[in-house]
């Protein structure tokens, strides 16, 4: 069904499927989720701008997950990208950066039209090639916690701020059949970006990781080991169950509206799969039950933090234009008509509405849900960021998926973690030989 919707989108995308003499041809890699709210809205903001500009024809292709950036990779390593696809502002879409295969769009927008968004999406020094590849759409906090307050108050627990009240709500929730905390990781990354990220940086610190960097530290050493037995502790107190690791991306948020959880660990964007989907009218959390009920936090202080408060964050995802294109030329022209546009106060507002995310475009103003309309709040209570591993620059994506695998391993109970730890360096170690 899914395939059925997006094959139908890209036929309405190219109306006719052929283009008329004079049109440019744009081809439009996109990150897209159909069964997730927002998505009708998504694709209406691709529909008018093709309605609004005749003269370029739109040759959509959507993938999600780890689909997308495998096709964005072979598509890189073939010559052959798309003229606007959506990108990652570090190691996630490495290759964008180090080959700089995007145009630089500080060249592109100028500097007036980038003036309308906030210092940190325009800083290129957020970005892997430290030049403007993308131009993020977001500041992306990627650990949060999504806390059902009355499962708690229900209970008789208080809302947990240490980990020994998480570990104090173990028994009690398991009796009535609710997991404490819920982390989906079937796709890997969400242990490593929506939890380890924040764990080391509370217990190892950004510090260690440039340390590793510039060859003055191992991920042997203590502090990268003390966080990965932080890891080992959630799931032999049994805050989080082994058997998450079979629970894919998608599934988590509607076992944790349905209640099997009294915590789900996400990122930040997350809030827009719990919101009212305007095409069928109905959302996993109601909007009154979000406001009462609910709550966005932190991760709770963990015994032997050094850095208290740190939560993993990055410049978020956007768009990017292929540098293959001519200089000058009519597609160029059209590409940037279409940044533009996907980056417009109208567009904006529409994606925060649907939970997306809060945009880096100053002054976009939205009728909100209330779980997407706490995270300003959260931000301004949350601000000591730390490393998301994968999006650090200059660590290699293979070393991030070592730390993936290590992750899943733990979390299994097949590995421990000083063995995950040893993997992880002799990976490093291979790369710097």
């Amino acid at each position: 069904m899914k395939k059925a919707i997006l094959a139908f989108l890209a036929i309405a995308l190219v109306l006719s499927g052929v283009a008329a003499q004079g049109k440019v041809v744009l081809n439009v890699l996109n990150y897209q989720q159909a069964d997730q709210a927002g998505y009708q809205e998504d694709v209406a903001i691709w529909q008018k701008f093709q309605a609004e500009n005749p003269d370029i024809t739109l040759n959509m292709e959507v993938l999600f997950n780890e689909p997308y950036h495998q096709k964005l990779q072979a598509y890189a390593s073939a010559g052959t990208l798309p003229d606007v696809f959506y990108v990652w502002p570090g190691a996630r879409s490495a290759v964008i950066h180090e080959k700089k295969l995007a145009k630089d769009l500080s060249r592109l927008l100028g500097t007036d039209y980038l003036g309308d968004f906030t210092g940190a999406a325009t800083n290129p020094a957020n970005q892997l090639g430290k030049y403007m590849a993308m131009l993020p759409q977001s500041f992306t906090y990627t650990s949060v916690m999504y806390v059902n307050k009355k499962i708690f108050t229900d209970n008789g627990l208080k809302v947990p701020a240490t980990y020994a009240d998480l570990k104090a709500s173990v028994l009690k929730l398991k009796a009535k059949g609710i997991a404490v905390m819920m982390l989906p990781n079937k796709d890997k990354w969400p242990g490593q970006s929506c939890f380890f990220s924040t764990v080391a940086g509370r217990i190892a610190g950004d510090q260690f990781f440039d340390d590793v960097l510039a060859g003055k530290a191992s991920f042997t050493d203590k502090p990268f080991v003390d966080a990965l037995v932080a890891v080992e502790n959630f799931y032999k107190d049994g805050i989080i169950s082994r058997t998450d690791n079979a629970i894919g991306y998608g599934e988590g948020p509607g076992m944790f509206a349905e209640g099997k959880a009294a915590i789900f660990l996400d990122g930040d964007w997350r809030t827009g799969a719990f919101i009212t989907d305007k095409a069928s009218g109905k959302a996993l959390i109601d909007p009154k039950a979000q406001g009462s009920d609910f709550a966005l936090l932190n991760l709770v202080s963990l015994p032997g933090e050094k850095y208290p408060g740190a939560t993993s964050a990055v410049a978020g995802t956007g768009w990017a234009i292929s540098g293959s294109l001519a200089s000058g030329s009519a597609a160029e022209k059209a590409a940037v008509r279409l940044l533009k546009y996907l980056y417009s106060p109208e567009v904006q507002a529409i994606r925060y509405s649907t939970g997306a995310y809060v945009p880096t475009r100053k002054g976009v103003k939205a009728t909100l849900e209330p779980l997407p309309a706490s995270l300003p709040a959260f931000y301004a209570a949350n601000p000591e960021t730390c490393y998301v591993i994968d999006g650090i620059n200059g660590l290699d994506p293979s070393v991030a998926e070592a730390i993936n695998n290590g992750i899943v391993d733990i979390g299994n109970g097949t590995k421990d973690a000083k063995t995950v730890a040893a993997d992880v360096q002799a990976i490093f170690a291979k790369l710097k030989k």
